[in-house]
C-alpha cells in the first residue's frame, strides 16, 4: 500500500481513500490533491515518487526521491485557466475591453482576415487560430518571437467568432502577445507579481531557476486495464480516433502546433513562458488559485469581483468541438461542466492538463481543487484519477 501523507478535515475522508486507491488500481505514480472549501483548507494530500519514470509502487520505491509537502509538477493546459485569469482580471481593471478587436492591442494581427476576432474570441477559443500552417520547432517556440509572428500572419482555419476548437497550444502565443501589449509585462512575469506572489502560490509561468529542485520529472504511463468483472470499456467513438491518427487533421495539426513534440522535462522548457500547456504548480497552489477566485482565503482578498466571475462560467461556446470531436463548453477561458469535462457541478468552472492535472472551483459549494501528477496517461480532459477524487469530493459534501 502507498504511504499517502497529509490531512483531511472531518468528513473529507472518502478523498483520501480515493487518492490511495488511484495508486492500488488506476496506475499513479506520484501526485497530490488539495481541496478547500470557503476559504478553508479541507485536503491536502501527497504520495508516491517525486519522478514518474523512476518508479511505482510495484517497484519499492526504487531509491527514488519520495514525493514531498511543495513537490510541484508541470500541469499543462491546467495552466490555461491561470492565465485567462490575467485577462479577465485586466478586463475588471478597465484595461481590456473583451469586445475589442484583438488587433485594437496587436496591429500586426490584424492581417490575413482577422480584424474582426475579439478578445473573448482568443478566450472562447472562437478566433478559428488552433494550428499553424507551419508549425514551430521546439525552440522556436519559446523565444518569445516566432510564436506570435506566425499567428498574426496565420489566416482563421474558420470565420472567427461563428464556430469553436481548442486552442490546445496557439493559445499560448495569443494570449501572451496580447498581455505583453496591453501591459508591457510578460504573462508570466504578470501572474508572479499580481496574482503568484501576492497570494503565496507556489506557481509559475516561467519557472524561475532558484525552483528548479522542487518540480518532479514526468512521463508517459499507461493506464490499467480494467478487470474483467468491471464489463466493457468505454472505446473514444470512431471519429475520435481517426481524428487523432489523421496527420492533417485539425485535431492533430492543433496538438502539433509544436513539431516535433518538446522535452517538457527539459530546463530551456520549463523557464519559457507557455500560458497554454507550460505553467508549473503543486496541488495546493492550484487549488488555493481558484479559492480565491471565488472568495477570500485565510482572511485575504478575493480575485475576482462578482461579475467577472459570472464572465468566467457563462457559457460562450458550446457542442461539437472542431479540434477534440467532442462536445465541449467553454466560458471565458474555462472548461465547463459538462461530458467532456466533468466537474463537481452545473455551476463549476475550471480547466483539466492533458494527461492527468486538473483545477476548477464551484461557487455555489464554495470548493476549490487541485491535482497534479507527474503520470500522464493517455486522455485529454476526463482523467479516471481525477475523476474519481472529484467523485470523493462529492460525497464528502453529501455527507
Amino acid at each position: 500500500m502507498v504511504d499517502v501523507q497529509g490531512a483531511v478535515a472531518d468528513g473529507f475522508e472518502p478523498v483520501r481513500d480515493a487518492f490511495a486507491e488511484n495508486f492500488a488500481r488506476r496506475g499513479e505514480r506520484g501526485a497530490a490533491v488539495t481541496v478547500y472549501r470557503d476559504g478553508r483548507k479541507v485536503a491536502d494530500l501527497w504520495a508516491g515518487t517525486r519522478d514518474a519514470d523512476g518508479g511505482d509502487e510495484r517497484d519499492a520505491g526504487g531509491g527514488d526521491e519520495p514525493w514531498r509537502h511543495g513537490t510541484a509538477q508541470i500541469v499543462r493546459s491546467a495552466t490555461k485557466g491561470v492565465a485567462a485569469a490575467v485577462l479577465l482580471l485586466l478586463h475588471q481593471r478597465g484595461q481590456v475591453d473583451l469586445d475589442a478587436p484583438v488587433g485594437t492591442y496587436w496591429p500586426e494581427f490584424k492581417a490575413a482576415g482577422k480584424e474582426r476576432v475579439l478578445v473573448r474570441h482568443l478566450l472562447a477559443h472562437r478566433a478559428g487560430l488552433p494550428a499553424l500552417d507551419t508549425p514551430l520547432t521546439p525552440a522556436e517556440a519559446i523565444d518569445g518571437v516566432s510564436g506570435p509572428r506566425a499567428l498574426a500572419e496565420q489566416a482563421p482555419a474558420w470565420e472567427p467568432g461563428t464556430d469553436h476548437g481548442y486552442h490546445a497550444q496557439t493559445y499560448s502565443w495569443l494570449l501572451g502577445e496580447l498581455v505583453s501589449r496591453v501591459t508591457g509585462r510578460s504573462l508570466g512575469t504578470w501572474v508572479a507579481e499580481e496574482i503568484s506572489g501576492p497570494l503565496g502560490l507556489d506557481l509559475w509561468i516561467g519557472l524561475p531557476d532558484a525552483e528548479r529542485h522542487r518540480v518532479g520529472r514526468i512521463a508517459d504511463i499507461e493506464a490499467p486495464a480494467a478487470p474483467a468483472a468491471a464489463g466493457l470499456r468505454v472505446r473514444p467513438k470512431a471519429s475520435v480516433t481517426d481524428a487523432y491518427r489523421d496527420p492533417d487533421s485539425l485535431t492533430r495539426r492543433a496538438f502539433g502546433a509544436i513539431t516535433p513534440a518538446a522535452d517538457e522535462n527539459d530546463p530551456a522548457y520549463r523557464a519559457a513562458e507557455l500560458p497554454a500547456s507550460g505553467g508549473i504548480a503543486t496541488a495546493d497552489a492550484l487549488a488555493r488559485f481558484y479559492a480565491s477566485l471565488i472568495g477570500p482565503v485565510d482572511g485575504g482578498r478575493r480575485l475576482f469581483a462578482p461579475a467577472t466571475l459570472t464572465l468566467a462560467r457563462t457559457e460562450e461556446s458550446a457542442g461539437p468541438d472542431r479540434v477534440l470531436v467532442v462536445n465541449t463548453r467553454f466560458g471565458l477561458g474555462y472548461m465547463l461542466h459538462g461530458p467532456a469535462s466533468p466537474l463537481l457541478a452545473p455551476g463549476s468552472f475550471g480547466h483539466p492538463g492533458r494527461g492527468g492535472s486538473l483545477a476548477f472551483a464551484d461557487p455555489e459549494s464554495g470548493v476549490a481543487f487541485g491535482y497534479v501528477t507527474n503520470g500522464m496517461q493517455k486522455n485529454v480532459t476526463a482523467d479516471p484519477r481525477a475523476q474519481a477524487l472529484v467523485r470523493a469530493v462529492a460525497r464528502s459534501l453529501a455527507g
